[in-house]
């Protein structure tokens, strides 16, 4: 983000998609909607996936910084939320860190197509650097998209049947005839154009780019060029070194299953650990590994041209990614949600293989995919969504011993929870209001960034010694730990006290943070408490008892 955000900062001036501002310390919401507003509108109108407010920059693009903090920004983008029509919101709010200056980049999402953004009943766009209504040519020219035609439906003039597999449509008919039980007697009696015309892969009987994808022969890849069916599987080490590969292609709807034949999908043992956990499961669940590739095949944007890919990782990783933006506002929206996504890159494909039964459209498939890996006490499926690229990677082994026990002890905490819980156990950072969750249900402990877990998932969980180890003790028991050290050898040097109790510190700390803690304590007990004073030099102390404090002690 540090690469874009100078990449942004080298355009010459403002311009309809993009827009700095100071914002030190806040930033009024009411601007801000028209800016969300205005800022869509143009990046729908201009091709562009998103459009991007910058704040910490002032007008000559010098980084000055902002101070406003995640508690604001959960307001803003509640606000925002809240008053957008259609409901949008931001696809990321990213947080960069440039010489001791923090920068929000603000990416805003290009308008629906067809659908203009307005901010509180009112359509809002650029003109040039200013913030202006959005004018009725540029309204009509977005509410026109309407008729934009699926990529997928599009009809390919030259191909005919004899360009599909016989073995792909018989598949085809067998699962149809699975989604479809009550037409079970009835599709023997079709011929294939009127069993693909009433699945809907094809249109009329003439062939279209979905039919082509799931049903056409491995040399009809050519009638989609210059998108492709590709599908590259990679077997990679531990340490990420290419082992094996292989490219698939059309029909889809066979290679699904090869792609998945090729996946050494291992069992896993999980330690003994009382009746905690089962006696051994696999690695990558089969729905698991079918759903992923069944949403890259659906959602993949084949105008950009390029392929999806698998790669498996010899340590237990596997990692799954097409190309194009994530439809959805996020993955977490996708999970609590109660109904369907209202929109899809490909709905023709999408629908054919829903009819195939390879899909749902429920919005079912990503939750159960969550579901199925918590269930397994394994880490929770990890999403990427930078780069104009969805990555998912599986992992199919317990990462984290600990993070396991707690799901195993506690089976009611929500998934909302297991999500956060899930952030800690993989380091990655998390928003105040998301630690306010976790505190509240007394799930945490420590200061941000050092969290930890609580004592209360320590002793669901028999971790007691190790939630003292990452807790740590009171400041007190350092002072007296000194105190009796110094009591019986007279005197203590630096060494002396970074061996007594820098192990002993709490072990969520690096080696830097815990020599800082050393150095306030030592320092609190010689200027605040006056417990022990230095008879040696600043750079060379040699602490000993104060007067005082002989004195009490005798």
């Amino acid at each position: 983000m540090e690469e874009l955000l100078y990449k942004l900062l080298q355009s010459p001036v403002e311009t309809e998609i993009l827009e700095f501002k100071e914002a030190k310390n806040q930033f009024d919401k009411d601007k801000l909607g028209k800016y969300f507003s205005a800022l869509s509108n143009e990046a729908n109108l201009t091709g562009k996936p998103e459009a991007w407010l910058l704040f910490g920059v002032n007008n000559d693009k010098n980084i000055v910084g902002t101070q406003i903090s995640d508690k604001q920004l959960n307001e803003y983008k509640k606000e925002i939320a809240t008053n957008t029509s259609p409901t949008l919101s931001f696809i990321a709010v990213h947080r960069v860190a440039v010489a001791q200056n923090n920068v929000l980049m603000f990416q805003i999402p290009a308008a629906p197509r067809g659908m203009p953004v307005a901010w509180k009943n009112m359509f809002y766009a650029r003109d040039g650097e200013s913030l202006t209504g959005l004018n009725i040519n540029k309204i009509e020219r977005i509410r026109n998209q309407q008729t934009k035609l699926d990529w997928s439906a599009e009809i390919v003039p030259d191909a005919t049947i004899k360009d599909l597999s016989v073995e792909a449509i018989k598949k085809a008919r067998e699962q149809f005839a699975e989604k479809h039980p009550k037409l079970k007697d009835e599709i023997p009696t079709w011929d294939d154009i009127t069993f693909l015309n009433k699945a809907k892969i094809t249109i009329n009987g003439q062939l279209t780019r979905a039919a082509i994808l799931l049903l056409g022969n491995p040399e009809s890849d050519t009638f989609i060029n210059p998108a492709s069916s590709k599908i590259t599987w990679i077997l990679r080490d531990r340490d990420k070194i290419e082992k094996d590969y292989e490219h698939f292609f059309c029909p889809l709807l066979l290679e699904v299953e090869n792609v998945y034949a090729k996946i050494r999908n291992l069992k896993y043992r999980y330690l003994k650990s009382g009746t905690l956990f089962p006696d051994e499961v696999d690695q990558f669940e089969p729905y698991i590994i079918r759903e992923a590739l069944n949403n890259c095949i659906a959602h993949q944007d084949y105008t950009l041209g390029g392929k999806i890919n698998v790669v498996e990782r010899e340590d237990g990783f596997l990692t799954f990614s097409n190309l194009g933006h994530f439809i959805p506002e996020s993955v977490e929206s996708v999970i609590t949600a109660d109904a369907p996504e209202e929109q899809y890159r490909n709905p023709f494909l999408a629908n054919a293989m829903v009819n195939l039964n390879l899909i749902d459209t429920i919005g079912s498939g990503i939750k159960k995919m969550f579901v199925i890996q918590k269930n397994k006490f394994f880490p929770l499926p990890e999403y990427n969504l930078e780069n104009n690229k969805v990555t998912v990677t599986i992992i199919g082994k317990v990462l984290d011993i600990k993070y396991a026990q707690k799901l195993a002890s506690m089976p009611d905490l929500s998934i909302d929870e297991i999500i956060l819980l899930d952030k800690i156990q993989k380091g990655k950072s998390l928003t105040d209001e998301e630690i306010r969750i976790l505190r509240t249900n007394s799930l945490i402990e420590g200061r941000k960034p050092n969290l930890h877990i609580s004592s209360k998932v320590a002793e669901a969980t028999d971790e007691k010694a190790q939630y003292i180890k990452q807790r740590g003790f009171k400041d007190d028991h350092y002072k007296s730990l000194i105190i009796e050290f110094i009591k019986k050898y007279g005197e203590a040097n630096k060494k002396d006290i970074d061996n007594l109790i820098l192990d002993i510190l709490p072990s969520v700390l690096e080696l830097k943070q815990k020599e800082n803690k050393v150095r306030n304590i030592v320092y609190a007990m010689s200027k605040k408490d006056k417990t022990i004073i230095n008879k040696g030099t600043n750079r060379y102390p040699v602490w000993v008892l104060s007067l005082s404090k002989n004195e009490k002690g005798r």
